[in-house]
């Protein structure tokens, strides 16, 4: 744990709260010592990450309108961007997972890495605060914003959401509704309403991928 300490720059006091943000559900279910899945921190890492992405580009691009805002952010913590930051990171060979989920590469899958990267994030703001989490946070944020070509990110939610506002009485939310599979190999499906009506179903290997392929579908049905 020293050695992924010094990657991530940053002393635990409590090492505990690192090691469940690398405990995969495969490994806590089939665990005998009752550890814990990383799942409730990358909850509650997706939320620190948002905010401070979202005050970072806030302060740091005062002439982008909100809705290149909202596209900018996204790409920033989009799976693809928090899987790679997870790779530079070599977070994939310290995951706790089962046996199982290891021989089918778990530590290389794309929505393992960056569930866990934002469990990372959580762990840091939990033992050390928000300033904490935030220096970790922009050491990957801020390469990324200086690059000439910005990683491309077709944010079908975002536009979606666009769309949406323009009628302020409407309201959209997004409906799990279904998960199929194995641990190792998860397949969820979720519906995005509008008020009370389906208008869109979309499925994926992590959550948000289902989210942004159910936003996909209702713009395909809307005509965009």
């Amino acid at each position: 744990m020293k050695e992924l300490e010094q990657r991530i720059g940053y002393t635990y006091r409590q090492i505990s709260i690192l090691e469940n943000a690398l405990t995969h559900s495969s490994f806590a279910n089939e665990s005998r010592t009752g550890a814990k899945s990383n799942e409730r921190l990358e909850f509650l890492g997706d939320a620190v990450l948002s905010i401070i992405v979202s005050d970072h580009i806030y302060r740091n691009c005062p002439n982008l309108p909100e809705g290149d805002l909202s596209k900018l952010r996204a790409s920033l913590v989009c799976e693809k961007s928090l899987c790679r930051f997870a790779q530079e990171l070599g977070l994939g060979e310290y995951l706790r997972m089962s046996r199982g989920e290891r021989n089918l590469d778990g530590q290389h899958r794309p929505s393992i890495l960056a569930d866990a990267f934002e469990a990372v994030i959580a762990s840091i703001y939990l033992d050390g605060g928000l300033e904490e989490a935030r220096a970790f946070v922009l050491r990957f944020v801020e390469p990324e914003l200086k690059s000439p070509r910005p990683k491309a990110f077709k944010d079908y939610k975002t536009t979606l959401q666009e769309i949406v506002q323009k009628n302020p009485e409407e309201r959209l939310t997004y409906v799990l509704v279904g998960e199929e599979g194995p641990d190792h190999a998860k397949h969820f499906i979720v519906e995005v309403h509008l008020n009370n009506n389906v208008i869109g179903k979309g499925g994926g290997r992590s959550k948000k991928e289902a989210e942004q392929q159910a936003a996909r579908e209702a713009l395909k049905l809307m005509g965009y």
